[in-house]
């Protein structure tokens, strides 16, 4: 009878504790973090990119997990939430946010592509009097469940951050009993790398400034846990160890931020911008990123001490691939089922059905084979761009930003317009300057230096150092080399005109320049010059490996010191 009073009372306590691990009254509790970046409005799957859908799936069964344990799951975007995609893009982002909400996204940063929207409708700037150069990026963050962050983009009139409706520099949120403080920050060159209109009277100030500022902010109000939410990053290639660093770019934005934090403000940093995989420890800071469109989310399972809210151990997983093709029931993760919640796919399948037409709409082209994103300004991708560019104007040379300008590759096989559209999701309109010899010489000795050079149509480039003096040659594609006084009629686009990517800052007027929005779009040039060029469309014809655009001395660093 002892040994079953025993018995009984052992049972009679592990049913207590049962009771108090599914209330969240347990001593010890985890916390996870999921952190999600660069979405760019991918909802479905589509090749490596596993979008938002699959990734709702791996939430939710953590929670689950979580809700066995008495811990909660909080997810954080680093920004770019929803521009990418035309599913996306037709609404302006609004499914992206109905997807968020619907999976209960925590907080979200703001990216430099939330601002490409520009006001509500079809506009991409303002093109009108009282027209709100950030009417789409406001209302989305109105419609938002969660806040949206950005507590170093500066409103120029108040010297302090924006304070738009649901826009916040940081804030607090109560997650299984803890306070958890999240800031949310963007890259320096944010508004570098959006179109220039939609941010008037904008500027950003010091990430890690503003950290600092608002995690002593949130540390003094008493959270336990402090997390960045930051639309900046580097990149790593290995993830086996999170304090082995060899393999990252300790150079990359973030993880110089991370170094310059005081020791202990910072918990977490949930990374993004550069489209790169990071899951390491700096400075005491985990950091975590998981390249772009769904491709993988980031984990960090923190242990937490109710009593006094101390971490007691942090776990860092390796970015998180998620399974792009998940049939409910028969794929686990974290022992649980995967199964997209209902909600969310038919918030994914509303976007796709209204997008259906549009994208399958065929443009009569067939690569023999696609057209990838190399890193590499003589691919093919580049030069097909810029040369229908060229020969849809009457202009002597072509300009783009194929590096970043260029989101995607074509796939093999007959093209539509969705293929274009996710290749080219911006709605940039092209623009046509005349420019000198000389200043189209100091447009291409100021990107000499930089690994991300402008590709080009029509001209060549050969560059040289000649006695310590730079010589720099252009040679339009008959073979006359351009004089300085003679005038080059050019093609570009409103993104470039406005001083995007730093590319023609040298022709850019101080009083700016006058954009003529009755010109088409760059993404319009290249689908009506598709449909033009009916027929096999082949990569190898547009390579320009064997008479490079740059040709560029390995001498000529001599001369840029």
């Amino acid at each position: 009878m002892q040994i079953f009073r025993l018995t009984a009372a052992v049972l009679i306590a592990v049913l207590f504790a049962a009771c108090a691990a599914t209330t969240g009254s347990r001593d010890v509790v985890a916390i996870s973090i999921v952190g999600i970046n660069d979405i760019h409005g991918q909802l479905f799957a589509d090749g490596d990119r596993h979008g938002f859908v699959s990734i709702s799936a791996y939430v939710h069964a953590l929670r689950d997990l979580r809700k066995t344990d008495g811990g909660d799951v909080i997810v954080i975007d680093a920004g770019d939430m929803w521009q990418g995609t035309l599913e996306s893009n037709l609404q302006e982002g609004e499914p992206m946010i109905d997807a968020y909400n619907a999976l209960g996204v925590a907080a979200a940063a703001i990216g430099n592509h939330e601002f490409d929207f520009g006001p509500v409708g079809p506009d991409p700037v303002p093109t009108s009097g009282g027209q709100d150069p950030r009417g789409a990026l406001r209302q989305r963050a109105r419609e938002a469940a969660f806040p949206l962050l950005a507590a170093n983009l500066i409103d120029e009139r108040t010297g302090g951050p924006v304070a738009w409706d649901n826009v916040y520099p940081s804030v607090t949120l109560d997650v299984a009993g803890f306070e958890v403080g999240v800031v949310g920050v963007m890259t320096s060159r944010a508004l570098q790398t959006t179109i220039a209109p939609n941010t008037i009277g904008l500027r950003v100030s010091s990430l890690t400034e503003a950290i600092v500022r608002e995690g002593s902010k949130l540390r003094a109000d008493g959270a336990d846990l402090v997390i960045v939410a930051a639309h900046a990053g580097s990149e790593c290639r290995a993830f086996g160890r999170p304090h082995d660093t060899s393999s990252c770019n300790m150079d990359g934005e973030i993880m110089r931020v991370a170094q310059a934090l005081p020791d202990g403000l910072v918990d977490h940093i949930v990374a993004g911008h550069v489209h790169e995989g990071i899951a390491h420890i700096v400075n005491g800071v985990s950091i975590t990123s998981g390249y772009s469109g769904g491709r993988a989310f980031g984990r960090v399972d923190f242990t937490m001490r109710r009593a006094d809210g101390a971490i007691l151990s942090r776990r860092v997983h390796p970015p998180q691939i998620p399974d792009a093709d998940i049939e409910a029931g028969s794929r686990w993760y974290a022992g649980q089922p995967l199964v997209v919640p209902a909600d969310i796919l038919a918030i994914a399948d509303a976007a796709k059905d209204a997008a259906k037409a549009r994208k399958q709409s065929k443009l009569g082209v067939t690569a023999s084979a696609a057209f990838d994103v190399e890193p590499d300004v003589e691919s093919a991708l580049g030069k097909l761009l810029t040369t229908a560019l060229l020969d849809s104007f009457d202009a002597d040379i072509a300009i783009h930003n194929v590096f970043g300008g260029i989101r995607d590759g074509l796939p093999a096989g007959e093209l539509t317009f969705g293929d274009v559209y996710e290749m080219f999701p911006f709605d940039n309109v092209v623009t046509i300057h005349n420019v000198s010899g000389l200043e189209l010489r100091e447009i291409v000795s100021r990107k000499l230096r930089s690994p991300h050079k402008p590709g080009f149509a029509g001209v060549r480039v050969f560059a040289r150092c000649d006695d310590g003096f730079l010589d720099v040659t252009l040679r339009l594609d008959d073979g006359r080399e351009i004089a300085d006084d003679d005038r080059i009629r050019m093609i570009a686009n409103d993104f470039l005109a406005f001083g995007g990517d730093d590319i023609l800052t040298p022709v850019v007027p101080a009083h700016g320049v006058e954009i003529n929005y009755g010109l088409p779009g760059t993404r319009d040039t290249l689908v009506a010059w598709l449909r033009r060029h009916a027929g096999p469309l082949e990569p190898g014809a547009f390579r320009s490996h064997d008479e490079p655009t740059w040709n560029v001395s390995p001498l000529v660093e001599r001369c840029l010191r």
